[in-house]
C-alpha cells in the first residue's frame, strides 16, 4: 500500500513542496454561538491528501468543494499526522496514542489487538451509534480497526493489493454513506460516522469528470484529488439537507501526506519529512465562525476533540488534547510536536520533534543519525543544521528524549 520510491524523473515538482508554516498571528477574539450540547460527528479522511491545497496557496483549483468548506469553517493551518502511513496513523486517530504505544503486530500492515482502547468503543458503551465505511481491504482483514463500531461496511467488489490501490471507489463510498446515514436506526439518536476516501492513493488514474492537468505524477494526483472532492461535496450537500445536520460537527483531514520527488522519494511511509506528515484539518461546528488557526497540532488531538464535541469524557490513555477550546475562540497553547514511525518488518524506526521553527529527525534508534532543520528559513528541509547548530541540536535532543 505504501512503497519506497524513486526520485522524480521530471523537474516539474516545484508546486509539490509541502505547504510552508504560516507566520504566527496575534490571537483574535472570535464569537462562538455554539450550543453546549452533545453533537454528532462526521469524520471524513482522505488518503494521501497533502497540506498544499488551494486554501493553503496551491495554484490549481483541485478541490473546489473542500476550498468552499474551508472558507466557511475553521482551518488549522499547521496540522500534522503523527506518522506517514495509514497502518500507524489511523490507529493513532482512533486511540489518541502513537502506534508504538499500542499492542500491535510487527508487520507493515499492522494488526491491533482488542486490548487497545479505541474511542468508538467508549461511544458504543454509551449506546451512541458508530458507523464506519471503507474502501481498501486493509481496513477489513482482521486488523482490529473496527473495534467499537456498530456498522462496519466495505465498498463492494474490491480486492487487496499490498503495494497499491487498484480501484475507483469514491462513488460507492458515497452511496454507502448515504445508505447508512439514511437508516433511521443509525441516526435516531447521537452518532459518530467515519469514512476514508482512498482514490488519491497511488495508483493514479485520470477521471474524465475532473480537469486534465497533464501526465506527470503530480498532475495525475491532482486529478484524483479533484475527483474525490466531487464526492466529498456530494456527501456534504446531501448531509446539509438532513434533519440531524444542525447538530453535527464535521472534521475533514488525511491519514498522511504524499511525496513527489522531495528528498528523493515518491508516495509515502518510511520517513517523517514535512511533505509526508503535514495534512489538512478542516472543522465545522455549528455556531463556530470561520477562521484560521496557526497553533500546531497532530492527530493525537482528534480523539479528545471528537469525544468533547460529543459530550463525553476523554479516555485516560489519550496523549493529545481537545481542540474545542480553540474552536470556541480561545488562544492555542504552543507545545512540542512529536512524530514517529514505529519499526516494523519493512522499515526502521524514525522519531522527530518539532518545537517552534525547529525540527529534529532521528533516523533509527538513539544512536542513529540525526538531521536538524529550521522550518521557518527552510520549509522544504533541504539544509541540515545538525553540525552548524550544536547547542540547538543538544536542546532538541533533550526535548525528543
Amino acid at each position: 500500500n505504501q512503497q519506497p520510491a524513486k526520485p522524480a524523473e521530471t523537474p516539474g515538482t516545484q508546486a509539490a513542496r509541502a505547504a510552508p508554516v504560516p507566520k504566527a498571528t496575534a490571537a483574535l477574539k472570535h464569537k462562538s454561538t455554539r450550543k453546549r450540547e452533545p453533537l454528532n460527528v462526521l469524520l471524513l479522511t482522505i488518503d494521501a491528501l497533502r497540506a498544499d491545497m488551494p486554501w493553503a496557496g496551491y495554484p490549481r483549483d483541485i478541490a473546489p468543494n473542500l476550498t468552499r468548506f474551508a472558507k466557511q469553517n475553521v482551518v488549522f493551518d499547521v496540522h500534522r499526522s503523527v506518522t506517514s502511513f495509514t497502518a500507524q496513523s489511523v490507529p493513532a486517530m482512533l486511540s489518541g496514542r502513537p502506534a508504538s504505544t499500542l499492542y500491535r503486530s510487527g508487520y507493515f500492515f499492522a494488526g491491533y489487538q482488542d486490548s487497545n482502547e479505541f474511542f468508538p468503543e467508549a461511544l458504543a458503551a454509551k449506546n451512541i451509534r458508530t458507523i464506519g465505511v471503507h474502501s481498501h481491504l486493509y481496513f477489513n482483514r482482521g486488523k482490529g480497526l473496527n473495534q467499537g463500531f456498530d456498522v462496519w461496511d466495505m465498498v463492494p467488489g474490491i480486492t487487496f493489493n499490498e503495494r497499491s490501490d487498484d480501484h475507483v471507489t469514491s462513488p460507492k463510498t458515497h452511496q454507502l454513506m448515504v445508505k447508512h446515514l439514511s437508516n433511521p436506526e443509525n441516526v435516531k439518536g447521537q452518532f459518530f460516522a467515519w469514512t476514508h476516501y482512498t482514490d488519491p492513493h497511488h495508483q493514479w488514474v485520470k477521471h474524465p469528470e475532473s480537469p486534465d492537468f497533464g501526465g506527470r505524477e503530480r498532475d495525475l494526483y491532482d486529478n484524483e484529488v479533484h475527483y474525490t472532492d466531487l464526492y466529498v461535496g456530494k456527501l456534504l450537500s446531501w448531509a446539509a439537507e438532513q434533519p440531524w445536520w444542525d447538530k453535527t460537527a464535521v472534521i475533514i483531514s488525511a491519514d498522511h501526506g504524499e511525496a513527489f520527488g522531495e528528498h528523493g522519494m515518491m508516495q509515502h511511509a518510511h520517513e517523517l519529512y514535512e511533505e509526508l506528515v503535514r495534512v489538512p484539518l478542516l472543522v465545522r461546528v455549528p455556531g463556530v465562525e470561520p477562521r484560521r488557526i496557526s497553533t500546531p497540532h497532530t492527530h493525537l488531538d482528534l480523539a479528545p476533540t471528537i469525544l468533547e464535541l460529543m459530550g463525553q469524557e476523554a479516555l485516560a490513555g489519550f496523549a493529545g488534547e481537545s481542540l474545542v477550546a480553540e474552536l470556541d475562540g480561545k488562544p492555542g497553547k504552543a507545545k512540542p510536536i512529536v512524530l514517529e514511525l514505529a519499526a516494523d518488518n519493512v522499515q526502521p524506526a524514525r522519531r522527530a520533534v518539532v518545537d517552534g521553527d525547529w525540527k529534529l529527525i532521528r533516523f533509527g534508534d538513539k544512536a542513529g543519525p540525526e538531521k536538524l532543520f529550521n522550518l521557518k528559513d527552510d520549509p522544504s528541509e533541504k539544509k541540515d543544521l545538525a553540525k552548524g547548530e550544536p547547542s540547538k541540536l543538544a536542546e532538541m535532543r533533550r526535548l525528543l528524549e
